[in-house]
């Protein structure tokens, strides 16, 4: 008998349970097909937690993280909860979520389908060959720095602190070194080194990592640029490292070359094999219930879960190429859609993607 792996699923609010269902349909197809063996248990976690827990992040959740091997989150937050003191929001629970756990870095790839390059808003010539890697820090940084208001010469003032220490830039860069040594062998450390202070001290400990890895091409750039680039040029771009704001910025924007937030995964990991795999897009409480969201970030969120977190490369892959098969067969919900006339449902997109799966 295979060793079952526990999953925890927490679906979240909005399009989340629509979204989460079908990777869980997918789930149990690779399990008929590949003969692996998945235990679930689901949780409550962002809005409808602090609707029914009085917490986004409720100590019952944690436990059941705690003691999975890995977990699937569809998405959280929406209008509903954006006027609730700040213990109160779900973006609350997803910042203790990740420190709880330990995940210390936001892996996002943004990997462009031949047949997908009409629903982008650039020109197809541009985004020919693009498959990047996003690697963002996930615990330090500006988000995590202290936070306070003051009286100053012109009234109120706002301060928020950047902070980064060697430990937290060492950890996340290494495993970019280690992402990029698997793929292209290139690798981009993006900062503002010309202006920060952290970002001085990021650069000198990604010179300092780079000797450990001779074989893998080293580029220096600023955040600016950066942004420029991933518009201008986004194949000649590999693997990119960066601190949590500027990651999460460049990010969203790497996500939009498909197209479609939609189609973007996405996995939040620590220490070892344990991580957090999420789509990359927000809970739409406008389309929830309706039957009109895209499945497939989530879908290739588990993907990348059955890959990193289990090892089970041929059920990633299969999942992967069902992902593609659909795709080329013309197949598409409304937000990739050229046509929204023709455009199928979640439900559907999951049932094709699940008989298109082969071993």
């Amino acid at each position: 008998m295979p060793e079952v792996k526990k999953i925890a699923v927490i679906s979240g609010d909005g399009i989340g349970p629509e979204v989460v269902a079908e990777a869980e349909k997918v789930l149990k197809r690779t399990e008929e097909l590949f003969g692996y063996s998945f235990e679930t248990e689901h949780a409550l976690f962002g809005g409808i937690a602090i609707d029914e827990k009085g917490t986004p992040l409720p100590e019952e959740t944690l436990s059941v993280c705690k003691n999975a091997d890995a977990v699937l989150l569809g998405a959280v937050g929406g209008p509903k909860w954006d006027s609730n003191p700040k213990e109160l929001r779900p973006e609350t629970g997803l910042l203790g979520i990740r420190k709880a756990l330990g995940l210390f870095s936001n892996l996002r790839p943004a990997v462009v389908f031949d047949c997908l390059k009409d629903a982008s808003t650039l020109k197809p010539e541009v985004l020919e060959g693009t498959d990047l890697m996003v690697v963002r820090e996930l615990t330090g940084g500006i988000y995590f720095g202290e936070k306070f208001r003051r009286q100053g010469e012109h009234g109120e003032e706002a301060v928020d602190t950047c902070a980064y220490n060697v430990v937290e830039v060492e950890r996340i860069v290494r495993q970019a070194f280690e992402i990029a040594q698997k793929r292209s062998k290139k690798l981009a450390s993006v900062d503002k080194a010309n202006v920060l202070e952290t970002s001085r001290l990021w650069r000198e400990v990604v010179i300092r990592v780079s000797a450990d890895y001779p074989d893998v091409e080293l580029e220096h750039v600023l955040v600016d640029n950066c942004a420029m680039q991933l518009l201008r040029r986004p194949a000649s771009f590999d693997v990119i490292v960066t601190e949590n704001m500027f990651g999460d910025i460049l990010s969203d924007e790497a996500a939009m070359l498909t197209g479609s937030i939609g189609m973007l995964a996405s996995a939040s990991m620590g220490e070892g094999a344990f991580g957090l795999f999420e789509p990359v897009h927000g809970s739409a409480p406008d389309i929830a219930g309706q039957n009109l969201a895209n499945p497939i970030a989530t879908v290739l969120s588990l993907a990348m879960m059955l890959r990193l977190t289990f090892g089970y490369s041929d059920a990633a892959d299969a999942i992967e190429a069902a992902v593609s098969q659909v795709l080329n067969d013309g197949h598409r919900t409304s937000d990739i859609a050229v046509d929204k006339s023709k455009a199928i449902g979640t439900r559907e997109m999951g049932d094709l993607i699940v008989a298109a799966i082969k071993k």
